[in-house]
């Protein structure tokens, strides 16, 4: 059972609000939102006041735009698609244009249609992913007409090592933005600005212009490596037993005979395996608190299961067959399997697979 924290997600929100009190908070919510589960995640934070959403793609948007309320605005983070053009119009939503092409496609599509739907610009200021190179931004700031055409409302970037608190990077990002900044805010003095991510947001005030936008520190990943996790614990992962064996001699432990162990020994058989993500979530060789005490999974992960070794326990098999194992808790956390397994939290979150039931603890307003 996955177990989610709605009330959390919600208390994580609005800590980052009170943080960045100048500038608005938006929600992402991207990949089902981390695996959580967009449509409850993003009502949650509707509930608390949060009226801005980023999304990964159109069909994403769809979505969101079916479960939020109206007055979500919906940015869609991966730009459009040539034919997208009147879908995102008649939907409402933001296509975040990265491209010269998409600046290109989105203006031919307003003067086309005679409207003059809205835009968001992300331009590149170090990370080189997505976004409009310097020089392209500012051909487009040389081109009014074609400013005019796309429409923007939010001008955008992405920090690429916030979590480095000291990274020269950070501020050489600042610097680059703040250029942009400058430059088309004459032009167009309503357009809002963004930069911070969620480690974006503790770097400073100068940082967070008019919109932030977490997304890992939503769900309790921690963007402040440096320091302690100021974020709330989200999820708790628990695995139910299935089967409990005591060895009456040595055996061997799953596949490849990588584990032995000895006569009188006693293990426990989960569901939960690495079609479920746990390969990269709990490590090689996991593990999980079972009444109380902590217990190791032995011999390699199967498809659809995990076996522990809960020889030192002191509990009847029927009541084992009762209890789950927690592998994700507050002691086994996001940041402890992040280090322990050099993965990420956004790794862990959207690994676990559809398989686990979701279970959400009810938010702190009506959700």
């Amino acid at each position: 059972m996955l177990t989610i924290d709605l009330a959390a997600i919600q208390s994580n929100w609005l800590k980052l609000k009170a943080i960045g009190a100048n500038a608005a908070v938006a929600g992402v919510i991207k990949a089902n939102a981390y695996g959580l589960g967009a449509s409850k995640v993003g009502n949650a934070l509707y509930a608390v006041g949060c009226r801005e959403f980023f999304l990964a793609s159109l069909d994403e948007a769809l979505a969101a735009r079916s479960f939020l309320p109206a007055d979500a605005v919906i940015y869609v983070l991966g730009g459009i698609h040539s034919g997208d053009e009147l879908l995102y119009i008649d939907s409402n939503l933001i296509p975040v244009l990265c491209s010269s092409s998409s600046v290109t496609a989105w203006a031919k599509a307003n003067i086309r249609l005679g409207t003059s739907a809205i835009s968001a610009i992300k331009v590149n200021t170090g990370m080189t992913r997505f976004g409009l190179d310097i020089y392209e931004f500012e051909s487009l700031c040389a081109d009014m007409d074609l400013l005019r055409a796309i429409n923007p409302v939010l001008l955008m970037s992405h920090l690429a090592c916030a979590d480095a608190h000291e990274h020269p990077l950070n501020q050489q990002q600042l610097n680059r933005f703040i250029n942009c900044v400058n430059l088309i805010h004459p032009l167009l003095p309503g357009l809002r600005f963004s930069l911070a991510n969620s480690s974006g947001v503790f770097l400073g005030d100068k940082w967070h212009f008019d919109l932030l936008r977490p997304g890992a520190a939503l769900y309790g990943i921690n963007p402040t490596p440096h320091i302690g996790n100021p974020m709330e614990p989200v999820v708790r992962l628990s695995l139910p037993i299935t089967q409990v064996r005591e060895l009456d001699a040595a055996a061997v432990i799953g596949y490849s005979s990588t584990a032995v162990l000895s006569a009188g020994a006693r293990v426990a058989v989960v569901s939960g395996g690495y079609a479920d993500g746990l390969h990269r979530t709990l490590g090689a060789q996991p593990a999980g608190y079972l009444s109380g005490q902590l217990v190791k999974a032995i011999g390699r992960m199967s498809m659809d299961s995990t076996i522990f070794d809960v020889s030192g326990l002191d509990v009847r098999i029927e009541s084992l067959l009762e209890q789950e194992i927690e592998v994700i808790n507050s002691s086994l956390s996001l940041d402890y399997l992040s280090k322990k397994n050099s993965s990420l939290g956004y790794e862990v979150l959207t690994s676990l697979g559809p398989r686990f039931p979701r279970s959400y603890l009810r938010g702190l307003h009506n959700d």
